[in-house]
C-alpha cells in the first residue's frame, strides 16, 4: 500500500498537483510511515523514501486542534531566497548537513547554496537560528558572519550507511 500511496503522490507532483488537500494527506502518510520520517526527492522531482520498518506507526487522526496554531503561517516551496521576510521575522533555517550526501531534493543542496543561505540571514535584521553538522567549514562559515554558536551532541536517526553514533551539531544564532 505504501508503494501505491507513494506512485500517487509523485502523479500528483507530476500533474501540477502537489498543493491539493489529497497530496497533503499522501504527504503525511508517506512521511510518517517512509523510513524514519526521512522526506527526499530524487532528480525528476519524486518523493524516493522507501518504507520504514515499525512495530507501531503514530499517526495523528485528527489534525484540526493545529488548524487555529497555524492560522496565520503561509508554507513555501522554492528557494529560501525568495521567502519574503520582514524585518522582525523569527526565521529557524535547517539546510542539509554539510556532508557528502545533500540530494534531498531535485537540485540538491552545494557548499554554494549553505554559503548563500547564510549571507542571506546575516543580512536579515530579524532574529535567526540555524542548525547544521558541527562541520569545521560550517563553525568557520557560521563564525565568520558573527552568529553566535552553542554546540550539542545529536543523536543520528538517519544514516545512510547505518552508522548511529552521536555526532555534535551546532546551532548558529544572531538577534535571539
Amino acid at each position: 500500500m505504501y508503494y501505491e500511496y507513494r506512485r500517487r503522490f509523485n502523479e500528483l507532483i507530476r500533474e501540477g498537483k502537489a498543493d491539493t488537500s489529497e497530496a497533503a494527506q499522501i504527504f503525511y502518510y508517506l512521511n510518517r510511515t517512509g523510513y524514519n520520517g526521512l522526506c527526499r526527492f530524487n532528480r525528476r522531482g519524486e518523493f524516493n523514501v522507501p518504507f520504514g520498518r515499525y512495530k507501531r506507526i503514530n499517526y495523528e487522526p485528527d489534525l484540526s486542534p493545529y488548524q487555529r496554531a497555524f492560522a496565520n503561517w503561509e508554507f513555501r516551496v522554492g528557494d529560501f531566497a525568495t521567502v519574503p521576510l520582514e524585518p522582525g521575522d523569527f526565521v529557524y533555517a535547517d539546510p542539509p548537513y554539510d556532508v557528502e550526501f545533500t540530494q534531498y531534493a531535485k537540485d540538491g543542496f552545494s557548499w554554494d547554496d549553505q554559503v548563500r543561505l547564510v549571507e542571506w540571514l546575516a543580512a536579515h535584521p530579524g532574529p535567526v537560528v540555524l542548525s547544521n553538522q558541527a562541520t569545521k567549514r560550517i563553525v568557520s562559515l557560521y563564525e565568520r558572519f558573527g552568529f553566535e554558536l552553542r554546540f550539542l551532541d545529536a543523536p543520528r536517526m538517519i544514516s545512510c550507511n547505518g552508522d548511529r553514533t552521536r555526532a555534535v551539531e551546532v546551532l548558529a544564532l544572531k538577534g535571539v
